[in-house]
């Protein structure tokens, strides 16, 4: 069991195309945003779990040996023959709805966890009891993660955030080696590494999502830009470098809800898709299309990214556009009750860092 704290990031991502189609087999594109959630892991003696989540407000607490006799006992399950089984191929086993009920009501999660908070939590508990559970014991530790991400806006803060628990966990069970080295300020795992944590990440994803296509935690695990199809990817490696005005809407919605709305239109009539085929499938939103029209007024193209529905949009920032016009648009938009980040695509992927690499805002907010 890793001796030290860890510090580590991974990117959210944007849609660039292909949103819904890559639900079903078509082809997706999309690239890690310069945005990241960061989870700070620090190894205790107190016999005690915690996990801090300060964006949501959100902070739970949970004794080892409670969870030492849930991983003993859960469904009747050995401790080496847990749900959360992993092949000689490698490969995850997928956790039922059974199951996930389960380690609901027996991890003692409260009861006033609902929603997006509640499955974070869920999350947690059940990558910390699958990838612990080669552990003599299970580990005492306090982990605290703070993000730059909106979450529930179409950015993939929930696979940033099981990318980070994943690549945490493995490193303090020493399932993965720490990259990390005496004065390197910030590090990445090898490629083997990273598919086994992109693994856990994805079964993290299973947990809040249900049903997801496996591009977010992807984009997130080895950042620039992926191209994905039926879960298939492939590197983009010319990706030019892309500034872009992101835009939250702040209009919730359910990533899992427009999915499973997609699917159910899609085998009820046939579409002539072209440039407007996500509205006509349902997942636009009378602010998105406020968004369109307010960076078109200023000579703009902006599209949604993620499930729609409201959320998140991106408008592309060509190379030799005067700040004027950006710092009117993005005026023009806050006017609207939006919010804006001038940010850029293409950023690195799941890192570990240094306490000194980050800047001061992630240093207070994790406490550092």
């Amino acid at each position: 069991m890793l001796s030290e704290a860890l510090l580590v990031s991974a990117p959210g991502k944007v849609i660039l195309h292909g949103e819904h189609a890559v639900v079903h087999g078509k082809v997706a594109l999309a690239a890690a945003l310069n945005l990241r959630t960061f989870l700070l892991l620090r190894p205790q003696s107190n016999g005690k779990v915690s996990v801090n989540l300060p964006n949501i407000g959100i902070k739970q607490v949970w004794d080892v040996g409670m969870l030492q006799r849930l991983d003993t006992s859960f469904l009747g399950l050995s401790p080496t023959c847990l749900f959360a089984r992993v092949t000689e191929q490698g490969d995850v086993s997928v956790p039922t709805l059974e199951q996930l009920e389960k380690l609901k009501k027996m991890g003692d999660l409260p009861r006033d966890r609902a929603g997006n908070e509640g499955m974070a939590l869920l999350a947690f508990l059940y990558l910390y009891l699958a990838i612990c559970r080669k552990q003599r014991t299970l580990p005492s530790l306090d982990m605290v993660v703070w993000s730059e991400l909106p979450p529930g806006a179409g950015l993939g803060s929930s696979a940033a955030y099981s990318v980070c628990l994943a690549a945490a966990l493995l490193t303090a069970c020493e399932e993965v080696s720490n990259p990390l080295k005496d004065g390197v300020s910030v590090s990445r795992w090898p490629e083997e590494d990273l598919k086994s944590i992109n693994k856990w990440a994805f079964e993290g994803e299973r947990v809040i999502h249900g049903n997801p296509s496996g591009v977010d935690n992807a984009v997130s695990t080895w950042g620039g830009a992926l191209r994905f199809q039926q879960g298939t990817m492939s590197s983009l490696k010319s990706l030019p470098s892309l500034q872009i005005l992101l835009t939250n809407t702040k209009v919730p919605r359910s990533t899992k809800a427009l999915v499973a709305a997609v699917r159910s239109r899609l085998t009820k009539e046939l579409i002539d898709m072209n440039q407007h085929h996500l509205n006509a499938l349902g997942v636009g939103h009378n602010s998105l299309d406020q968004l369109c029209q307010v960076t078109a007024a200023h000579g703009l193209h902006s599209k949604l990214t993620g499930a729609g529905g409201g959320g998140c949009g991106i408008t592309l920032l060509k190379p030799g556009l005067e700040q004027a016009t950006v710092e009117a648009a993005k005026q023009a938009l806050t006017s609207c009750g939006f919010d804006c980040w001038e940010t850029s695509i293409g950023a690195p992927g799941v890192s570990t860092h240094s306490a000194a690499a980050v800047g001061d805002p992630v240093r207070q907010a994790l406490g550092l």
